[in-house]
């Protein structure tokens, strides 16, 4: 409030009256100046009020905020469970097995008091399975909303509105998620049910009387307090859906409400990944009585004036603690999408190597095997002293065998390297290799072990680990090129849940062997130490290294279930440690033992008259293969498919070794020929051959129990070593039995 200025222009009268003027303005300011600041005080207390009604409601908002998060995590996570329970089950099977799955479905929903139940339908809508009902009648449940929604190719997660259960008396609404067949087609829908009244329930302990939703971008409300039994949707145009247009994220709100019609203020915030929100209202009425209680108050104790700068300034300290909150909440969201934007992008490389590999694999790898086999075969027949046409054919063998050399590495990187995992005891290991890592990287160059006393075991494919401990070791003699000292050490650790979050996101924390790889080199800079691992990255000369080395050891490791790290400083030397997971268990695994290189062949390929039943598909290997072995005395009889092949074991009873590749054509592969055969011929010994590791003999990385595998591409030796040594296991067992 405002007085005008007085006049400087006066007249007589006026100033007559200026004499007694200044007595009027007293009197009136001792009844005005008391009004004024009461006014002032009465108007800063209810500007106050709805500010501290917004605050309040932000504090609410901000717990029904992270309750919400939290409960849909939980949501997320049961969903995660479900998908894992279902991984690989057909509809047949989950349907043949509905007590079982419905068991834990109805533990994982009795865990969790939000949930109702949980559902899983097939692509008709018809329910398969869940937590609450069983056994499970014939409901047809496509006439869902969420049901077209996921049909229509829907993936991400759908919330519906509240519904009417059809078999219950009951009321919820679900969070649903798309099923699809392995080819992408649609499978069937999974349905996790959700309490209105749970969230009711939590909303009723807020403080009164604040008014608490739960609602969907399109004006459905899932849930409130006071609570509602017939389902509301919010018009188009009511103030809620205009404020959320306009601020998609968060926001205020003052109008009128269109469920009972009172004025209100309203504060709401978006939850992430549903298109949810969640609402927080106070009457406007509840808000002025509040005010004029406290304005009572103020008029008793007259001290208006302190109030309202008290007021001011608990505004000023609010306001900076929600902008400092907010700076450090900010700061931490950048920190974790860098941190998972580096996850997907190592994600998405890995997944176009892997994608690409196994394109190629299969193929190249039969292309491989024809060539190195038939250059053997050529080597072996061609007179000594025609050096240029061994000169030319050795050439060949040498780049085919680094184009299979390369075609490995990449399986390596991406994880489909079939793993045949033992139970190792990497001191001896390590021990095994000294001499030859000695011999390898040369004189001038000092190797040490340091090996951990009662050393646990791990499981683990040990030609591999040979083979990285040695591409390090090699790495490392590249970096030191005038001397220097090589260290590997092994010990017991613990990878604790603090360096699991902050170093290794992608690992279990728990007991580990640490393998680690020491040089006192050149060290690295921060930019290659960040590239490292990348395929195709290296620091050498052209020509001198195709930049898998590295990327190699990163595969095989994460495909054993471990975690590698690099510690490095330019002018300091590299440390590669190695973390693999500690085998508790070792009752189902083979223990690895050291095995002698043999110098040469053993003189008896085997007894004359062993037929072995050859089945591959690829004209050339089929060729190769066969002339091989016929050259080391075997009797072959060759196919191309599994029908052709049934039919022939059949009509020679004298047939010891099927020797098969895994993908063949005709609608059977080798595993299913193999399955046939033995049911047929249970003492027939089998030889898998594959270019390729997805397939029916490798799961998860690792092959399966009691399989005999050859990949391409094959040599001859390497070919007539692995027939020997089955035929002579075979014969062996046969002496021991008749002893």
């Amino acid at each position: 409030m405002s007085t005008p200025s007085p006049n400087d222009s006066h007249s007589p009268e006026q100033r007559a009256q200026l004499a007694v003027r200044p007595l009027k303005w007293l009197v009136a300011l001792s009844l005005l100046l008391p009004l004024t600041i009461l006014a002032i005080a009465g108007w800063i207390s209810y500007k106050q009020h709805f500010i501290d009604a917004k605050d309040r409601l932000n504090r609410d908002l901000s717990r029904i905020y992270e309750h919400a998060l939290k409960v849909f995590e939980t949501f997320d996570l049961s969903a995660r469970y479900v998908d894992e329970l279902l991984a690989g089950a057909s509809n047949e099977k989950i349907r043949s097995e509905e007590a079982q799955y419905s068991a834990k479905l109805k533990a994982l929903t009795d865990s969790l008091p939000q949930l109702r139940d949980v559902w899983v339908l097939d692509a008709k809508g018809i329910p398969l399975v869940s937590g609450t009902v069983f056994p499970m009648p014939k409901v047809d449940l496509s006439d869902r909303t969420y049901f077209s929604v996921h049909k229509e190719r829907k993936r991400e997660p759908y919330v519906s509105e509240v519904m009417d259960a059809r078999i219950a008396d009951l009321r919820f609404f679900s969070i649903s998620r798309r099923r699809e067949n392995p080819d992408g087609s649609f499978n069937g829908v999974t349905v996790i049910s959700v309490k209105p009244e749970y969230f009711a329930s939590y909303y009723r302990t807020l403080p009164a009387p604040a008014i608490a939703s739960l609602i969907r971008d399109d004006g459905v409300i899932l849930a409130r307090y006071p609570e509602t039994r017939t389902p509301l949707q919010l018009p188009a145009d009511s103030p809620f859906r205009k404020a959320i247009a306009e601020n998609p994220q968060s926001g205020f709100a003052d109008a009128v409400s269109a469920i009972d019609g009172t004025p209100r203020t309203f504060v709401y915030s978006r939850l992430p990944n549903y298109g949810l929100y969640v609402s927080m209202g106070l009457d406007n009425k509840a808000i002025i009585e509040t005010w004029f209680r406290d304005l009572a108050s103020h008029l008793m104790f007259g001290i208006p004036a302190t109030i309202a700068l008290f007021s001011v300034s608990l505004v000023a300290l609010r306001r900076t603690e929600r902008a400092e909150m907010a700076h450090t909440q900010l700061w931490q969201e950048v920190a974790r999408r860098e941190l998972t934007e580096r996850a997907l992008r190592q994600s998405q490389k890995m997944e176009a190597v892997g994608r690409l590999t196994g394109g190629i694999a299969h193929d190249f790898n039969n292309l491989l095997t024809a060539i190195l086999g038939n250059v053997d075969l050529a080597l072996r027949r061609i007179p000594e002293s025609d050096e240029r046409v061994r000169r030319l054919l050795n050439s060949a063998r040498q780049a085919s065998e680094r184009a299979a050399t390369l075609v490995q590495r990449l399986l390596a990187y991406s994880r489909q390297h079939p793993l045949e995992v033992k139970a190792v005891d990497i001191n001896k290991l390590v021990q095994g290799m000294s001499e030859l890592l000695r011999r390898t990287i040369g004189e001038t160059i000092t190797v040490e072990t340091v090996l951990g006393g009662g050393l646990w075991k791990t499981a683990i494919d040990p030609n591999q680990l040979e083979n990285t401990i040695l591409n390090l070791a090699i790495n490392s003699r590249d970096a030191m090129p005038d001397g220097g000292r090589l260290t590997i050490e092994t010990a017991n650790t613990t990878l604790d849940e603090d360096y699991v979050i902050e170093q290794a996101g992608d690992v279990a924390h728990g007991q580990y062997i640490l393998v680690a790889i020491t040089d006192s080199g050149a060290g690295m800079t921060r930019d290659i130490l960040d590239r490292a691992f990348e395929p195709f990255f290296t620091t050498k000369p052209t020509g001198l290294g195709t930049g898998l080395g590295l990327s190699m050891v990163y595969g095989f490791v994460k495909q054993s279930g471990g975690h590698i790290k690099i510690y490095s400083e330019p002018g300091q030397g590299t440390s590669i440690k190695l973390y693999l997971p500690r085998l508790a268990d070792k009752s189902g695994l083979p223990p690895w033992q050291p095995i002698e290189i043999e110098e040469t062949l053993a003189q008896d390929i085997g007894d004359l008259g062993d037929t072995i039943l050859l089945v591959e598909d690829d004209e050339e290997v089929n060729r190769f293969a066969t002339e091989v072995l016929r050259e080391e005395g075997y009797n072959v009889i060759a196919t191309h498919d599994a029908r052709s092949a049934l039919r022939l074991l059949d009509a020679n009873p004298g047939i010891k070794l099927l020797f098969t590749d895994i993908i063949l054509p005709g609608g059977m592969n080798g595993r299913q020929l193999s399955d046939e055969a033995l049911r047929r011929r249970p003492d027939l010994k089998v030889l898998y051959a594959t270019g390729y590791t997805r397939d029916a003999i490798v799961h998860q990385g690792r092959l399966d129990a009691d399989v005999e595998l050859l990949n391409k591409p094959f040599t001859h030796d390497v070919l007539t070593r692995k027939v020997q040594q089955i035929l002579d296991a075979d014969r062996e067992n046969i002496r021991k039995q008749d002893a």
